[in-house]
């Protein structure tokens, strides 16, 4: 003869399973979002350090208008780089497949570059800034 589940015996591993998971979740999404801000700023950084090698090759940083297109195609619009070579295989996106903020000049800087961060809006506290890495 078969015996069945009681209610009460599935109403008892439903709870544990809520519970569980009401542990787990929270802890693996944390190390999720910390992973994908971490590999936004190791990005970061290495378009930072081509930005610079192109200042090095160029004398200049690529304007706002030439974008961080300028590290992967010769810009056609003033100031032409005349000693330009490729600096990056492809124009990057952040961890949360945004585009990267890029302003030259920059205020007090010689240039801004951002990520909007996980919320993926502008201005607002999660964003990620390359000279606060």
């Amino acid at each position: 003869m078969r015996k069945a589940f009681t209610l009460i015996e599935l109403l008892v591993v439903i709870v544990i399973l809520g519970i569980l998971a009401a542990i787990v979740v929270p802890r693996i999404t944390g190390r999720v979002d910390q992973a994908k801000i971490e590999a936004t700023k190791v990005q970061m950084k290495a378009i930072k350090d081509a930005l610079e090698q192109y200042k090095l090759d160029n004398g200049f940083y690529p304007t706002t208008e030439q974008g961080l297109k300028a590290l992967v195609e010769k810009p056609n619009t003033p100031p032409v780089p005349t000693r330009w070579r490729q600096y990056l295989d492809k124009v990057p996106k952040d961890a949360w497949d945004h585009d990267f903020i890029y302003v030259s000049p920059g205020v007090n800087r010689p240039f801004e570059l951002r990520s909007m961060g996980p919320d993926g809006k502008e201005g607002t506290e999660d964003d990620i800034d390359v000279w606060n890495l």
